[in-house]
């Protein structure tokens, strides 16, 4: 069972409290996504974070671990991912190598020999277990599972379990517990639906792509060498491309690209020319930028 009665730990009193750390780090959240973390610390749940690529789901894991100073241990989800790959791999070069020495050394204990193969010393934790074994009471790791619909359902229903009770059994050398749940971020661009059963395990929020001004707000903050004036028009002109039929509408992680590229190039301000030699900052299919291009870079720019 998911754990709902634990005792919190957090140091944050308030979600505002949360968030002002984070906008430390530079991320800035609004009030929803706020309160949804909060809970998660809270709670002891896994938050469950759904919504467009580019949106700040990725980034809010990390700049949880930087809050917390703690490590940041990533399951970068992919077709074909299975639980050897997640949990733990036994290191079987090291083990041929203590075959070898011991046979050099004339040990001819086989029940020892076998015993000594399977030590702790000769499994390979992946991020699964990494997570489990890192945290600690007073200290613990931020695991990322992300892009979970990437992942085959198998490999799905197999998390729930892990999710569930944070509990990883090694047949050679039992049953491995976290002393405390990790803090645990799983991420979604929503490119097929996951499954109930893993969202009912977590504290879900969808992210939008931000508002002008909060996008203008995060720009700044990030991007603190470029004009007042140069990220209004980008924010402007990333919103009036969300707006279109694209088959990638650009997120906050575009709009920062675009804008760093712009000061790269010196532009204090944005405008077609420059617009139009910079687009593949912001778009990513030829599709889309011929869609742009036809339409008249200049429509970007209206109201700016």
């Amino acid at each position: 069972m998911p754990h709902t009665t634990s005792i919190p730990t957090s140091d944050f009193a308030s979600p505002q409290a949360l968030s002002e750390a984070l906008e430390k780090h530079a991320y800035l959240s609004d009030e929803g996504l706020a309160t949804a973390c909060f809970l998660g610390l809270r709670m002891r749940r896994p938050l469950f974070l759904e919504g467009e690529a580019g949106v700040g789901k990725t980034e809010l894991a990390k700049t949880l671990a930087a809050v917390l100073d703690v490590p940041l241990i990533r399951l970068q989800c992919y077709e074909g991912l299975d639980a050897a790959q997640a949990l733990y791999d036994w290191d079987f070069p090291r083990q041929l190598l203590h075959l070898r020495a011991a046979e050099a050394a004339g040990v001819t204990d086989v029940e020892r020999l076998e015993s000594e193969l399977y030590d702790r010393r000769f499994l390979v934790s992946r991020p699964l277990l990494q997570a489990l074994e890192t945290s600690t009471e007073e200290r613990p790791a931020v695991l990322l599972v992300d892009e979970i619909d990437r992942a085959d359902d198998e490999f799905e229903a197999f998390l729930l379990e892990v999710l569930s009770d944070f509990t990883i059994s090694v047949p050679e050398l039992g049953t491995i517990r976290a002393e405390r749940p990790p803090v645990v971020v799983v991420t979604s661009n929503r490119t097929r639906e996951v499954h109930d059963a893993l969202k009912r395990r977590c504290l879900y929020h969808w992210l939008e792509h931000p508002a002008f001004d909060r996008e203008v707000a995060i720009i700044r903050r990030r991007m603190p060498d470029a004009t007042e004036s140069l990220v209004r028009q980008v924010a402007g002109a990333a919103g009036r491309l969300r707006k279109l039929d694209l088959l990638k509408a650009p997120g906050i992680a575009e709009s920062l690209d675009w804008t760093e590229a712009l000061v790269a190039l010196g532009a204090r301000d944005l405008d077609p020319d420059i617009a139009a030699v910079t687009l593949g900052a912001v778009l990513k299919y030829r599709e889309d930028t011929e869609r742009v291009v036809a339409g008249g870079i200049g429509a970007l720019f209206n109201g700016a």
